[in-house]
């Protein structure tokens, strides 16, 4: 034992070598931490011998490199050594054959050093542990202590767990509370991870022990590395020791896989990144949101709202207590095979934090949280479900249609206030859940019923759907164009061959593990690279015709929406004044045109809605204030979101009509009689024949010197005449007489009917003997 701990001790205390150990003892020290962080190929490299003992017998071992390190750093700041009873190592590096996941653990490796990898199950409540306790006789006026160990400690002799009473000659014992020492104790459950385990296998598990300042670095859900002995316990069967043992793994230091961590940003990305929101010649927006699933063909504006949707709004908290919440929640509704669901799983791999779940496998307590009971002391206690999990990140729900209704109604408090309130079992307790929601469903009937309204497709009650900001419906049309379209882009996908794929090469069949080591060199090699904004040009993944169009990378996404989060912008009054007049014109929109079916109601969130669109769009920029652009695009979503099109909208005072031109039945028969290509209205050369006015006078069928923009025109004149005559209805004679007055060129009456009869079709007017009436 004191070989040992001699020959740590110099390798510590490596001044000669490069002085590694020396700086990284005085930083612990001035982090006031007490745990050393050692890479076991140092090790290897300067004491073969020693590393090879450490690895096979690690009891030992690791108590001699600790009271080395103890010894070292009192040499180097007493004091400092004085604080902590004990300084502890944990250790990183190649692991080899001890690298090993829950499956491969095995009798051999009892007693020596492993790392172990899987992702956390279950966490135990940190508890303390008695170190040492101090008692106080008053009758002998004697103090005595005493220290205890288990076999989850170091030591290789357990004492035993009876607390002391009465000392030999039976006097009553007082306990000093406050000079026992205690240590945090937690219990960890980590299995193995599912793409690893052997196929038609359950994943294994393995329990392990975090003591001290590893308690809480984990939680579940969270893939791991721990490093840390393995050890068997004696279990006790009717006082005799039976032969078969549990086993549990003590941990020296525990190390995060999932990329989870927020990324390292150095200054020459903050430049980048600066650099390309403000280049003039390029929509930052476009670009980022262009770059997001770049494997899904179209779907431009889900693209948008998704980027809107990771970036977010300003969350506000009022002096009253009450709260504004920042996120946005968006709902895909649609056909089987458009790319819904690989929309959201792009979403998994760019959000900074996100959790999958489905419909049908979750329940609303596995959603929101659970009451459960501890194992080990029979309490009961709250468990986080995924929202709360997924606090300050996204929810991905896919199958949100296949979730019975009792399980709905629980997110409907997450989605507008951001928390979980319990109150069940004796437990009353609220839990942050400010999280996005990104859900996708398909339709009532599997497939989107055209002759059906979109809420009697979508098949949610109101209640939920006004708390999504944007729901889009996503239909699987048959256009020849589109198809051959998205039929090329596919097939290069399946072209597509990683550039370090062999050529026939056999497929691993899940092996245990990646790298043999904590630390993979390539991605350690990655993250040192440059951070590259445009990924490079590949004909099968990017498309011959878009060289022109850059891709973004992943990471620079992923760097870029990271900062711009941090951002928070200001409404300013122009762009205010502009989302009020929309949001009354969209309400309006909703009396006026009952036919025009909209997706979801439009309620007073949409107001909201439109504000926090805009402030993503605005951090999108990295722009401090929220400018008109900003709302204008945020206007767009809101509508192709709402009426499945961006509306051409002709304000007239606070009146607006809406124009959408259908040639008429009779026509679309009679031209399709003669040539296969649909009639169009608007095509006026020699060749086509334009029907007789005599037999259709629909208004979707315009006469050839009467086009959309004098439509415009005459309905403009129309107003104006409503509002000068004060009244709801006009005669003929005086329309004519009244719109002619001051213009050059005048209205003749058979346009002036053609108009009023289109208007009448659009339930604007309504003619009747002559009188023009409005609705």
């Amino acid at each position: 034992m004191r070989e040992a701990q001699r020959d740590y001790l110099d390798f510590l205390d490596d001044d000669q070598d490069q002085g590694i150990y020396q700086s990284k003892v005085r930083d612990m020290i001035s982090d006031n931490k007490a745990r050393l962080i050692v890479n076991i190929n140092d090790l290897r490299r300067r004491n073969e011998a020693r590393a090879a003992k450490l690895m096979s017998n690690s009891f030992v071992e690791l108590l001699a490199f600790q009271r080395a390190l103890k010894d070292l750093v009192s040499s180097v700041d007493a004091t400092y050594a004085k604080q902590y009873e004990d300084f502890f190592v944990g250790l990183e590096g190649s692991f080899g054959s001890k690298h090993v996941t829950p499956r491969t653990l095995s009798s051999r490796l009892l007693g020596s050093l492993v790392c172990v990898e899987g992702i956390v199950t279950k966490c135990s409540l940190v508890r303390p542990k008695v170190v040492r306790s101090v008692h106080y006789c008053p009758s002998t006026k004697k103090t005595m202590e005493r220290k205890y160990t288990d076999m989850t400690s170091l030591d290789a002799f357990p004492s035993n767990a009876i607390y002391p009473t009465k000392d030999e000659e039976n006097n009553p014992l007082e306990t000093e509370f406050g000079l026992s020492r205690y240590k945090d104790h937690q219990t960890i459950t980590v299995q193995e991870m599912p793409e690893k385990a052997p196929a038609g296998q359950l994943p294994r598990s393995v329990d392990i022990i975090l003591d001290n300042d590893l308690v809480d670095r984990v939680k579940p859900g969270d893939r791991v590395q721990v490093v840390g002995t393995y050890r068997c316990l004696p279990g006790k069967k009717g006082g005799f020791t039976s032969g078969t043992f549990r086993t549990i793994m003590i941990s020296c230091n525990v190390k995060q896989m999932s990329k989870e961590v927020s990324p390292h940003l150095s200054a020459d990305d903050v430049a980048k990144i600066r650099k390309f929101s403000q280049t003039r010649s390029i929509d930052a927006f476009d670009q980022l949101a262009r770059s997001l699933a770049p494997s899904i063909h179209g779907h431009d504006y889900i693209k948008k709202a998704i980027l809107c949707m990771l970036l977010g709004g300003v969350e506000k908290v009022l002096e009253n207590g009450s709260r504004i919440r920042g996120d946005i929640n968006v709902l895909l509704i649609g056909d089987p095979s458009v790319a819904k669901s690989q929309l959201l799983r792009y979403v998994l791999h760019t959000a900074p934090r996100a959790i999958p779940t489905t419909g049908r496998g979750s329940s609303g307590v596995g959603l929101t949280a659970a009451v459960t009971t501890d194992q080990e002391t029979g309490e009961r206690r709250l468990e986080a479900g995924a929202m709360v999990l997924a606090d300050r990140g996204v929810v991905c729900i896919d199958e949100f249609d296949k979730m019975s209704d009792m399980d709905r109604t629980a997110i409907h408090e997450v989605m507008e206030q951001g928390r979980v309130t319990i109150a069940k079992a004796g437990i009353h307790a609220r839990l942050n859940a400010r999280c996005s929601v990104l859900a996708a469903a398909n339709p009532v009937y599997g497939r989107y019923d055209q002759y059906k309204t979109p809420m009697e497709n979508i098949g949610l009650q109101d209640s939920l759907l006004s708390r999504f900001d944007l729901l889009f419906i996503m239909l699987d049309q048959m256009d020849p164009e589109q198809d051959r379209e998205i039929s090329d882009h596919v097939l290069r996908m399946h072209r597509y061959r990683d550039p370090r794929e062999q050529e026939g090469a056999a497929l691993t069949l899940g092996g245990t593990v990646d790298v043999l080591t904590t630390e993979d060199p390539d991605a350690v090699a990655e993250e040192q690279d440059e951070l590259q904004v445009y990924e490079k040009h590949n004909n099968l993944l990017h498309g011959t015709k878009r060289k022109k169009d850059k891709i973004l990378s992943k990471e620079f996404i992923r760097r870029y929406i990271c900062i711009a989060k941090a951002v928070t912008p200001v409404l300013t009054e122009e762009a205010a004044a502009h989302i009020a007049e929309e949001y009354s014109r969209l309400r309006s929109q909703e009396q006026l045109s009952a036919d025009i079916a909209r997706t979801s109601p439009v309620t007073a969130r949409t107001l909201e809605t439109l504000i926090r669109l805009s402030t993503a769009h605005a951090k999108a920029r990295m722009s401090k204030a929220v400018e008109r652009e900003d709302s204008e695009v945020a206007v767009e979503l809101v509508q192709f979101a709402y009426f499945k099109k961006v509306l051409i909208i002709w304000t007239v005072s606070w009146w607006s009509f809406s124009l959408s031109v259908t040639p008429c039945v009779s026509c679309r028969g009679r031209r399709g009689s003669q040539g296969s290509e649909p009639y169009s209205p608007y095509d006026f050369s020699e060749d086509q024949d334009v029907p007789d006015r005599a037999v259709c006078l629909t208004p979707s069928v315009l006469i050839p010197s009467f086009s959309s923009s004098r439509l415009k025109e005459f309905k403009s004149s129309l107003f104006a005449v409503f509002q000068s005559a004060h009244a709801q209805s006009v005669k003929m004679k005086t329309l004519m007489d009244d719109i002619n007055k001051e213009r050059g060129v005048g209205f003749t009456e058979a346009e002036v009917r053609t108009a009023l009869a289109r208007m009448q079709d659009d339930n604007q007017v309504m003619v009747a003997d002559d009188i023009i009436f409005l609705i």
